[in-house]
């Protein structure tokens, strides 16, 4: 096949890829925003689209998100590939930290202590009781849907107009260079 690895990844390999980038993360930064900022569309559907996979990270749903996104994306008209790029936010690295903020506010909000009620997991109990053994499970997700819901909001908001502004601003010095670079083909050949 064209393009293929003449020695294939090991599965170790692959998976530390995923984890941290071989080229690294400023490259990957920069890769992810070139790619975001060609994305076809306006630049309101686009930062919409950013903006409501960004915010849908912030819920505990973690194998919906991509779903969530596309919803949010298409209720607000953003772009959908954006919302899907939008949801990197949620990653393994940054979990953690999500959910301790989204239970935090939750509990505060709520009134109560969430680290109090996780029950532990077990294997047996998930296979002879599956439904009773995840609603145990719902006095700890509850806080987190309810502190992640104003955190989501508040990042879309955040994230919709940093991505806006800054797809403007691309966009403009793209359109100047496209300009220049006509106007300087032009001059170097009068004839065309």
């Amino acid at each position: 096949m064209l393009f293929r690895r003449r020695v294939a990844l090991t599965t170790w390999r692959k998976v530390a890829g995923f984890l941290w980038p071989r080229s690294g993360w400023k490259r990957a930064a920069i890769y992810t925003w070139h790619r975001i900022a060609r994305l076809p569309g306006t630049t309101h559907s686009i930062a919409a689209g950013v903006a409501s996979g960004a915010a849908v990270s912030f819920t505990p749903f973690l194998g919906l998100h991509f779903l969530m996104g596309f919803a949010v994306a298409w209720a607000v008209r953003g772009n959908l590939v954006a919302s899907a790029i939008g949801t990197a936010v949620g990653n393994p690295w940054t979990f953690p930290f999500i959910f301790a903020l989204t239970g935090q506010v939750g509990s505060l909000l709520l009134g109560e202590h969430v680290a109090g009620h996780v029950p532990s997991w077990s294997w047996d109990a998930l296979l002879d009781a599956p439904f009773e053994y995840l609603s145990s499970f719902l006095p700890v997700v509850f806080p987190l849907i309810v502190g992640g819901v104003p955190i989501a909001i508040i990042v879309w908001l955040l994230f919709y107009f940093s991505f806006k502004a800054l797809l403007s601003g691309y966009r403009a010095a793209r359109q100047l260079r496209l300009q220049e670079k006509k106007a300087r083909l032009a001059s170097t050949n009068p004839e065309a």
